[in-house]
């Protein structure tokens, strides 16, 4: 393990933690949805914090995965859903037509950003629907559970969905520079040492 990759898996749980957050109570950390979803666009940053605007952009992420990795503050939920989205990404490498269509749907996506702004209604339904038409198609689906309350409203769901897209994005990265699922496991200790040095650095 080192920074760069508990960034990108930092990045990976803050997404799946708002998505959690948004099905359970109907609203979320603005802030950090907006580190997330704006790491949907940056393809082509110079490095790994980059892709979150500063290592700021993802202390609810930081601070998910320490307690995550402890035994004792899990959420289940997040543990399995940033688990199929792990894999949810390996299927996607197999899948070079989807993996087109959902770069090409960024870009579409990325002018409706400069026209609407990120945080727009055509923005967060952009994004949804280009996760709806390429990841949902894929196997396995990430299944998110929470209040009916909030699931039936389709505003939300959007937003649910758009945190997502910003999941897979960030275990796209993770993919990228090295990281692999059973780190977590044999170096569990070393990560949680990494992000509560990075979150350290973030709040001084």
């Amino acid at each position: 393990m080192n920074e760069e990759r508990v960034l990108a898996l930092a990045g990976l749980f803050q997404a799946s933690a708002l998505a959690h957050q948004l099905a359970n109570e109907g609203r979320c950390d603005d802030l950090a949805l907006d580190a997330s979803l704006a790491s949907v666009f940056r393809i082509d940053a110079p490095s790994v914090v980059g892709v979150y605007g500063n290592v700021s952009g993802i202390r609810l992420g930081l601070r998910t995965l320490i307690g995550q990795l402890d035994e004792n503050g899990r959420d289940m939920a997040i543990t399995r859903m940033v688990v199929t989205v792990m894999r949810l990404e390996r299927s996607l490498a197999h899948h070079k037509d989807l993996l087109d269509e959902l770069q090409q749907g960024i870009v579409s996506a990325k002018r409706q950003v400069d026209h609407f702004g990120l945080n727009s209604p055509q923005v967060y339904s952009r994004l949804a629907e280009l996760y709806a038409s390429t990841l949902s198609t894929l196997r396995p689906r990430v299944m998110v559970t929470g209040n009916p309350q909030w699931l039936q409203q389709p505003a939300l769901v959007e937003r649910v969905r758009a945190s997502l897209l910003a999941a897979v994005r960030s275990a796209v990265l993770w993919r990228q520079i090295g990281g692999r699922q059973y780190q977590l496991l044999l170096h569990r200790r070393q990560c949680t040492m990494l992000a509560r040095g990075l979150l350290t650095g973030t709040t001084l």
